[in-house]
């Protein structure tokens, strides 16, 4: 829904794929055409010309010809994505994308020219163009700051001042840089200031892991966790609280019950009296006993040899 991640998206996939085919085909989406009247909006026709690429609307009500798109992105919905594991991360997941497309999208056959061929034979056979560098469009996602001052961007850890956490920032990051910058959001009622950046760190790769912190920050949160620790008084479930007189003395009480109804059930020597479960289970079988043979049928007589 936003033109520079559309970007990113697609230089991305003409990366993966080699190279840079002559058209591309587009739904009528308002981030590349309008759709109103089909033509090319002028801040894509920036970016239509630097990866010199030639931008094809599918015209309105041709269904066939914008079915061949959704049918390629249906058999990759109900093929794969109903596989992946609820828990697997967005790098795990594209890399189970790409050893699916390689094992299972690039074996279909397709009708060509000279007969039947696979999906990968038709891919290789045609030429694609160069990448030149990713155009310079920068992506702004919002973020919240954790407890420990840190903010997340694509499976990695940055630092920020500790005084932000809990508060909402922006993530900047411009398409083929080197780092991306972590800046405040303007206060509610002045969306025209500029927001202000507060940390600058250099690009982890996605999905490393990484924790990203600057001295400066590490110096300042552990100043902050010293102020914030005390010893005049020790966390509510660290204290040593030895029991009140009260408690003291409603746990003789239990001792004294206890003990009494022991002793109701033992003997002077502590072994328990069978006797007093047998008794207490006398009478209580509920079973009865099978008819008998002559009592099913009272009238018939029993024949003797």
């Amino acid at each position: 829904m936003e033109q520079p991640h559309l970007i990113d998206a697609l230089d991305r996939v003409a990366r993966a794929l080699g190279g840079l085919t002559k058209d591309w085909r587009f739904d009528r989406m308002s981030t590349v055409v309008s759709p109103g009247t089909g033509k090319v909006s002028a801040s894509f026709a920036g970016v239509a010309k630097h990866y010199g690429v030639t931008v094809k609307p599918c015209p309105p009500r041709r269904g066939n010809r914008k079915g061949v798109v959704e049918k390629a992105n249906h058999v990759a919905a109900q093929r794969f994505w109903r596989t992946v594991p609820d828990d697997a991360t967005v790098e795990e997941a594209q890399a189970l994308l790409d050893k699916w497309c390689a094992t299972r999208g690039d074996v279909r056959m397709r009708a060509t020219a000279d007969g039947r061929a696979t999906v990968a034979t038709v891919a290789k056979a045609e030429p694609l163009a160069p990448m030149p560098d990713p155009y310079p469009a920068v992506l702004t996602v919002p973020r919240v700051v954790s407890a420990q001052a840190l903010v997340s961007y694509r499976g990695n850890r940055y630092s920020v001042p500790p005084q932000l956490h809990g508060t909402t920032v922006s993530v900047s990051v411009r398409l083929g840089g080197t780092h991306l910058d972590i800046a405040t959001l303007p206060a509610p009622g002045r969306a025209s200031a500029l927001p202000t950046v507060i940390a600058r760190h250099a690009l982890a790769p996605p999905g490393a892991g990484a924790t990203i912190r600057t001295d400066a920050h590490v110096t300042a949160l552990e100043q902050a966790a010293l102020a914030a620790s005390t010893t005049a008084r020790p966390h509510r479930s660290k204290q040593r609280l030895p029991p009140s007189a009260a408690a003291r003395a409603h746990a003789a009480t239990l001792r004294t019950r206890q003990g009494g109804h022991d002793q109701a059930e033992q003997g002077e020597a502590g072994v328990v009296d069978l006797s007093v479960y047998a008794a207490a289970a006398a009478g209580r079988n509920t079973l009865t006993p099978p008819p008998q043979p002559d009592t099913l049928n009272p009238t018939k007589e029993t024949k003797t040899p």
